[in-house]
């Protein structure tokens, strides 16, 4: 039989890719690059642009995209072959980008490259690629180019590990709890911890610590008890500290040798830390600029923050009867509260949000201010659940045109590494081998709970929100015009400016003229009344100095991990300095929340997830625009849509990301629509 992974003419075949295609197609297609990499560095090789595209780029695209399918099914459908057979391979892959990276005859190529023949989207690329050679120790020398290259198969490895450990010690958390020990659960929770403990054989209801089954109990479960057993479970999973799985799953070793390898990196490039080598392709000047940031924002947010703890306190006790609650009352504490504020809860809201209903809201609001068309189609797919959809723009006097793809898999399950992301597919790209036009395609994840007893899927809020999030992220990426693949969609955006489309998007969550239009009762098909998305929006700011403060707790951290922390020393001294400068709420001494802080140990946001900050002071300055513009309707205007999309979604990376918001806003951003969203304004 043909390999699936070395098929390239349309889809990847998901349903046919097994743990046995994974090392012979990545050796073939190593094989290939490293054929077409000698090809380019020969001396005789002429030093072009396409040149270098039509054999290595070609070469390189092929293996990046076989790569990506195989660590995407890691991701979301896990199994001991899989995993064993994409742990074979990642050295030889992270091998070959590594010496791709740092490869002197190559940088030389590029170095010869003629700017002058190129056009402005090449132009981009290839300032980008002359920094990443840089970047990628293509400067160095013998011994220490050997070392670099080390360091980064060395790193590769313990951010997969630290990602295994993660997820395996979320799923080996199981508590079968007995009906008296649930006084408060939703029944929807309920119902399915049921049927779980029924898969397993066993009495009782399975509580889990995906987030479907461990956020509702600790926000609605009346056993204090109950909420204790799940908190310590799931703040010491992958640490020294579980009574679940003892050391076995233990991050405290990959943590302190990553960061070790992070500031032997940084300093071969010739920089004093790795915070100072990571904001190099960014918008931020330095770290101290990021620091400095961060502190501005803890300090207008910190009033507001006290406030809402004060709240917690003084309702706790009048109303709960808790002196002194506890790190795992106050998610219980915050719920209460917020239904005695605003006479409504998270499970009445939850019945107007069916997953089909909310996707077809979200389709038109993206169809009407974006002018495309999404439909649903067919393409294989790993689990059942998942779904395939074309976007497409009409055009005048012929069949609509295909802009791009997305596959849709929205449950949670075991297998599935928790959170919500957009990754890649393939890039938009004017193809050098074919001169045909590639069109983007996009993986949108979520962990949302299934639906039960054949009633669709139903979502929180904060879900619709999550929702609303990655899509923004898709649509950067497939709604780009740019044919450049190294700068099509989310390529070549700076770190710090890569979330604005995808918090953007989470602004119409907040619109009433758009949430009517993506909201029916699971049971009676009736809208959300008018009076509960008022209760809703007056609770939108609910406890938001807190949750800043926590945000910056995170991203402070973070950055001084990496810039002021000797990876000799035990981290929690570190974390616990931060906590005491920001922090309103302490975390009990053996709660280890960094053990699983897979952003910056797994997911590419070392020294970088201040960008979520940084990137939600642009969203909210182009949201803003938006609020300026609004119809007679009350709905966004399509014209704004339009200046949008041109501005920010199709330039993608072809620009620096400042440019195409002053391209959008007509000026360099600012803070005070952000505080103005988050009810904060006053401050300002």
């Amino acid at each position: 039989m043909t390999n699936p992974l070395l098929s390239f003419d349309g889809l990847p075949h998901f349903d046919q890719i097994g743990p046995e295609h994974v090392e012979p197609a990545i050796e073939q297609l190593l094989a290939d690059a490293n054929v077409a990499l000698e090809t380019v560095t020969a001396p005789e090789f002429a030093p072009t642009w396409e040149g270098i595209a039509v054999v290595l780029d070609v070469a390189t695209e092929r293996l990046s995209r076989a790569w990506g399918c195989v660590s995407h099914l890691n991701s979301v459908a896990d199994t001991p072959e899989l995993r064993a057979a994409f742990n074979a391979m990642l050295p030889k892959v992270t091998e070959f980008y590594t010496r791709l990276g740092a490869d002197e005859r190559l940088y030389a190529k590029y170095r010869a490259i003629n700017p002058g023949s190129l056009n402005a989207e090449q132009r981009q690329a290839l300032k980008n690629a002359l920094r990443n050679f840089v970047l990628g120790g293509a400067d160095l020398k013998g011994a220490e180019k050997d070392r670099f290259a080390e360091i980064a198969e060395r790193q590769a490895f313990l951010s997969q590990k630290f990602s295994e450990n993660a997820l395996d010690a979320t799923d080996a958390f199981a508590y079968y709890a007995q009906a008296d020990e649930l006084d408060g659960v939703p029944g929807d929770v309920l119902q399915t911890a049921r049927k779980a403990a029924e898969a397993d054989g066993k009495e009782g209801y399975k509580l889990t610590l995906k987030m479907p089954c461990y956020l509702p109990v600790m926000q609605f479960a009346s056993s204090s008890a109950l909420r204790q057993k799940l908190y310590r479970a799931y703040v010491t999973r992958a640490s020294d500290q579980s009574e679940t799985e003892g050391t076995r799953f233990d991050n405290s070793g990959i943590i302190s040798e990553m960061l070790a390898l992070r500031l032997e990196e940084a300093k071969l490039l010739g920089h004093p830390d790795f915070g100072t080598l990571s904001v190099v392709p960014k918008m931020a000047e330095s770290p101290q600029h990021v620091v400095d940031f961060l502190r501005n924002l803890a300090q207008r947010a910190r009033p507001f923050a006290e406030k809402d703890l004060a709240d917690l306190r003084t309702y706790a006790l009048a109303h709960l009867h808790l002196p002194d609650p506890q790190p795992w009352d106050w998610p219980y504490v915050s719920e209460k509260l917020k239904e005695a504020r605003y006479a409504f809860n998270e499970q009445e809201v939850k019945q107007y949000f069916p997953l089909p209903i909310v996707l077809a809201g979200l389709f038109k609001i993206v169809e009407t201010l974006f002018e495309v068309s999404i439909r649903q189609d067919h393409a294989p797919v790993w689990h059942e659940s998942v779904r395939f959809y074309r976007i497409e723009r009409a055009k005048t006097g012929a069949a609509p045109e295909l802009v791009g793809q997305f596959y849709l898999d929205p449950a949670a399950r075991n297998g599935k590494r928790g959170g919500a992301w957009m990754d890649d597919v393939r890039a938009r790209w004017l193809r050098p081998d074919t001169h045909q036009l590639q069109t983007p395609v996009a993986h949108l994840v979520c962990n949302f709970a299934s639906g039960i007893d054949g009633k669709p899927a139903l979502l929180t809020h904060d879900d619709v929100t999550t929702l609303f999030h990655e899509f923004g992220h898709g649509l950067h990426h497939m709604l780009t015009q740019v044919n450049e693949r190294d700068v099509s969609g989310i390529s070549g955006v700076e770190w710090d400016a890569v979330e604005l489309p995808s918090q953007f998007m989470e602004n119409f969550c907040w619109e009433w003229d758009v949430l009517r239009n993506m909201s029916a009762h699971v049971d009676t098909d009736q809208p959300m009344p008018r009076a509960l998305f008022d209760k809703m929006l007056a609770a939108k700011n609910f406890q938001s100095g807190m949750q800043t403060l926590r945000q910056i707790e995170f991203s402070l951290f973070d950055m001084l991990l990496h810039t002021a922390h000797d990876p000799a020393q035990d981290i929690m001294p570190l974390l616990q300095q931060v906590r005491d400068e920001v922090a309103v709420l302490q975390p009990p001494s053996w709660a280890r929340t960094a053990h699983t802080f897979s952003h910056i140990f797994a997911g590419g946001y070392a020294a970088g997830y201040y960008s979520y900050k940084w990137a939600e002071v642009l969203s909210s300055d182009a949201y803003a625009a938006f609020e300026e513009a609004v119809g007679a309707d009350g709905l966004p205007s399509v014209a704004m849509g339009q200046k949008y999309r041109q501005s920010i979604l199709e330039a993608g990376g072809s620009r620096p990301a400042l440019e195409s918001f002053k391209a959008f806003r007509g000026r360099e951003p600012t803070l005070d629509a952000l505080l103005r969203h988050q009810g904060m304004a006053q401050t300002a």
